[in-house]
C-alpha cells in the first residue's frame, strides 16, 4: 500500500487542528493594550499546543519518510494518533480559557499522554510492518525520549492538582525535549547512503 495518501490526510487534519485552535483565540472589544491581557493564558496554552503539534508534525514526516510500506494496522494506527492530536484544541480552550485551572491542565496532560502513547502505538505497528531491520526500526534503538515522556506527561497530571504552573512546566519541559527535530532516522538514511 502507497503511504502518499496517509501522509497528505495526516498533513491536511494537522493543518485543520491548527486552524481550529488559532479561531478559538477571540478578539478583544477594547483598543488599549491592556484589553489583551485576559488573553494571557489562552496565548500562552495556544503557543504550547502549537509547539506540540509542530512537534508531532515534524517527527510523524521524518517516521513516514523512514516507511516503505503501510497496512490497515498502520492506518488505523495513524487514525488513532489523530484522534488524540484532535483534542488538543478543546483542552487548549478549556485550559486558556480558565487561566490553567487544576482539573484543565490535569486534562490537558492526559491527552498529551494519549497522544504519545498513540505515537508509539503508530511508530511500533510501522515497524511490525517493515521489519526489525527496516530504517526506522534501526533509528529508534533505544528511543530513551520516548520511554521518559509518557512518565513525565503522569508527573505533570499529578502536579497539576498541587500547582498548575509546575504542570505545565513539565509539559514546556517534554515540549523543549522534544523541539529539536529528530536526527536518529536522519543519521540512519546519510549512514545508509554512504553504504550504497
Amino acid at each position: 500500500m502507497n503511504k502518499n495518501r496517509l501522509e497528505a490526510f495526516s498533513d491536511g487534519v494537522l493543518a485543520i487542528i491548527i486552524t481550529i485552535m488559532v479561531l478559538e483565540i477571540k478578539v478583544p472589544h477594547g483598543t488599549e493594550w491592556k484589553a489583551l491581557q485576559p488573553l494571557l493564558p489562552v496565548f500562552l496554552s495556544y503557543v504550547l499546543s502549537f509547539l506540540y503539534l509542530g512537534i508531532y508534525w515534524n517527527n510523524h514526516h521524518h517516521m513516514l519518510h523512514s516507511t516503505n510500506r503501510v497496512n490497515g494496522y498502520v492506518l488505523w494506527a495513524n487514525l488513532h494518533l489523530l484522534f488524540w492530536l484532535s483534542l488538543i484544541p478543546f483542552t487548549t480552550g478549556w485550559m486558556g480559557e480558565n487561566s490553567f485551572a487544576p482539573a484543565a491542565t490535569a486534562l490537558y496532560g492526559i491527552v498529551l499522554l494519549f497522544c504519545s502513547i498513540a505515537y508509539w502505538t503508530l511508530e511500533q505497528t510501522i515497524i511490525r510492518k517493515n521489519g526489525k531491520d527496516s530504517l526506522l526500526a534501526k533509528a529508534i534503538g533505544y528511543d530513551l525520549k520516548g520511554k521518559i515522556s509518557p512518565l513525565l506527561y503522569l508527573t505533570g497530571i499529578a502536579l497539576s492538582f498541587w500547582s498548575s504552573l509546575a504542570a505545565n512546566g513539565v509539559y514546556v519541559f517534554v515540549a523543549l525535549m522534544w523541539l529539536i527535530p529528530d536526527k536518529r532516522i536522519e543519521r540512519v538514511y546519510e549512514l545508509q547512503e554512504k553504504g550504497n
